[in-house]
């Protein structure tokens, strides 16, 4: 196993500098690969990659991105815009004296790593994105949500009100990381509900919900050990939801920031997985990437793995994603 420097990096000063804990592993020299996690995870997410990263000649740098695990979680909601989220991640090329890295993204990370592409195509040579393919929106997001959901509950618009949830998920952090995991796992992928078998957005809250009708099983899924879970329950025990869910509350200052902006100009490349909620029932946006991403290089689809990709089909995963970065390096 690589030797896993976990290091504090003070990020830029444009937006008010913070600390993020860092694994930098690899060599000094060879070509920077960035991994981005979502929500809600953390640097750990990336765990089944690192070594083989390393082992193909990258050096690897995985932050807990502000918000999470012990890294700074600033207190304001606009704290946790893309351009300061972007900003972080450049902050790390700039610890490390590269000028540009490939970044591979998942979940929330994807977002944020494509909206980097944008903020900063000069300090991106190459993305690989995971789960959460290129997608402008057409409108404001949360217009959007309401314009497809009504009055009926979808989480992303039960995350723009104030301390809800964040008070659910806080009050048993094992059990709400242990709902969300299995409800975007692919042992209980299924047909996609429909906004009008939903709840009043007034009636319930997320917990509740995440898992369709289909009750979450007793224990963790399979490709999830008690000790990951363990990490996880104790990394947001320490940062609470605020700053996670704050990445939510800022959809609609996000696509205002960005509206303008040329898609991502460099290589670019994409994994997911076949029964992953977010494009499974839509794979139209998967296949648009051909036309909307000027140097786009493939995508690759894993059988029977869910949203969490890189940790439910480890081997699968880190495999194509060497060919991806092949492909776009």
């Amino acid at each position: 196993m690589t030797d896993h420097t976990v290091r504090r990096v003070h990020t830029s000063d444009e937006f008010g500098g913070i600390d993020l804990d860092v694994i930098d592993a690899g060599t000094p020299g060879d070509p920077v690969v960035v991994l981005a996690h979502g929500w809600p995870e953390s640097s750990h997410s990336w765990r089944h990659q690192i070594d083989p990263l390393v082992a193909a000649g990258y050096r690897v740098l995985v932050p807990d991105q502000r918000g999470y695990g012990s890294s700074s979680a600033p207190k304001e909601v606009e704290a946790y815009r893309s351009d300061r989220l972007s900003a972080d991640l450049v902050a790390l090329l700039d610890d490390v004296g590269a000028d540009t890295a490939t970044f591979v993204g998942h979940d929330w990370g994807s977002l944020v790593v494509w909206d980097l592409a944008r903020f900063h195509p000069d300090r991106v040579s190459a993305v690989v994105n995971v789960s959460v393919p290129y997608t402008p929106w057409p409108m404001q997001p949360t217009e959007l949500f309401r314009a497809m959901y009504g009055d009926r509950f979808f989480y992303m618009l039960y995350f723009q009100l104030p301390d809800l949830a964040e008070n659910e998920l806080e009050a048993d952090v094992s059990r709400s990381l242990r709902t969300v995991l299995w409800g975007g796992s692919a042992e209980l992928f299924g047909p996609a509900t429909q906004p009008e078998d939903l709840p009043a957005l007034s009636d319930t809250g997320m917990l509740d919900t995440w898992a369709g009708s289909e009750p979450v099983p007793e224990g963790l899924p399979r490709w999830l050990t008690q000790a990951d879970h363990d990490r996880y329950v104790e990394q947001f025990s320490a940062s609470g939801f605020f700053g996670p869910i704050s990445w939510y509350r800022n959809l609609d200052a996000d696509w205002e920031l960005t509206r303008e902006l040329p898609a991502p100009p460099m290589p670019t490349a994409f994994i997911g997985g076949d029964k992953d909620l977010v494009i499974a029932h839509r794979m139209e946006y998967v296949t648009s990437m051909e036309t909307l991403l000027p140097d786009y290089r493939g995508t690759e689809i894993i059988a029977d793995a869910g949203h969490w990709t890189q940790q439910e089909q480890p081997a699968e995963f880190t495999a194509a994603l060497l060919r991806q970065l092949d492909a776009v390096t």
